[in-house]
């Protein structure tokens, strides 16, 4: 029987995984260099949260040396801000803002946009007036933008505090840990809207309402010794998810998942379990995993 893990009711302080935004625009990588930066700082940070949970202090001081070696935060807060530049794939909000427009004839107020790790006041949605957005990051350095973790937000207190959208864009692959993750999917539905705003009179017959926008490394799921498609759709399946909306790109995977009114705010998901089992073997596979435990 595999062992208890130590972080199920809370995972690692997401400040060890995504980095924070810069002030600095420069755009002076190129694009291999700031792929390979962007994956060197991911896999430093993600052994040094394993070196600190297990207590190993020689290892933590040895992984903190490499990470000021290559450049520390300030190189990868660089690398970061030019992955997501228009010529390096660009603003994930407007494949979000596409797939909803079709239903905005149908809204009677903006949908509550809560945008979790937030890097600019200026993406695609937050020009729409579609959308009341709610920007949070781990070290935002711009106005519009709250310092904060999701993990520590507060949970709405009432209806009216609650979300119909969450972002999270490039977010989930920098937990450090598969329970970390899990956590974090699970805590979506805490925050959105018991019903939402939920385009009812839509055409299409679509209801996107209350949604997780959901924006993964192509990798994470489709190169993945624990993770593909199939098993990525039962996990959310379990939390409540339907997926409405999918895209996958040479670089990065959308998804559009809506929660269904009977797990959204204020009710809990169905407890179900998924340990780190590998569903996809294979020797150039990377160790990305989701894990969720009742």
């Amino acid at each position: 029987m595999p062992g208890k893990t130590k972080d199920k009711k809370r995972p690692v302080n997401l400040a060890h995984g995504r980095p924070p935004a810069s002030s600095n625009r420069s755009r002076s990588l190129s694009s291999k260099a700031t792929r390979t930066l962007i994956r060197s700082h991911h896999q430093l940070h993600k052994a040094l949260a394993d070196a600190e949970r297990a207590g190993d202090e020689s290892r933590v001081s040895s992984l903190k040396q490499q990470i000021e070696a290559q450049g520390g935060l300030k190189t990868y807060q660089q690398a970061s801000l030019q992955g997501q530049a228009v010529d390096r794939g660009g603003d994930t909000s407007k494949i979000l803002l596409q797939w909803l427009e079709p239903q905005f004839s149908t809204l009677s107020k903006p949908l509550r946009l809560l945008e979790v790790g937030a890097l600019s006041v200026s993406n695609a949605c937050s020009k729409s007036n579609a959308f009341a957005v709610t920007r949070i990051d781990l070290h935002s350095q711009t106005k519009g933008i709250e310092q904060q973790d999701f993990m520590d937000r507060p949970l709405p207190s009432s209806r009216d505090e609650a979300f119909d959208v969450i972002s999270l864009s490039l977010v989930l692959n920098y937990v450090p840990s598969g329970n970390g993750r899990g956590e974090m999917l699970r805590r979506t539905c805490e925050f959105l809207r018991k019903g939402g705003q939920m385009l009812d009179g839509s055409p299409s017959g679509d209801h996107l309402a209350p949604s997780l926008f959901l924006v993964l490394p192509a990798p994470c799921v489709m190169n993945s010794r624990y993770m593909n498609e199939d098993r990525l759709f039962e996990i959310m399946g379990s939390l409540g998810y339907s997926m409405a909306k999918r895209k996958v790109s040479s670089k990065l995977a959308y998804y559009l998942w809506s929660l269904s009114p009977a797990n959204a705010h204020e009710l809990t998901p169905k407890p179900t379990s998924f340990l780190k089992s590998e569903v996809n073997p294979g020797k150039m596979r990377n160790n990305f995993t989701i894990v969720l435990e009742p």
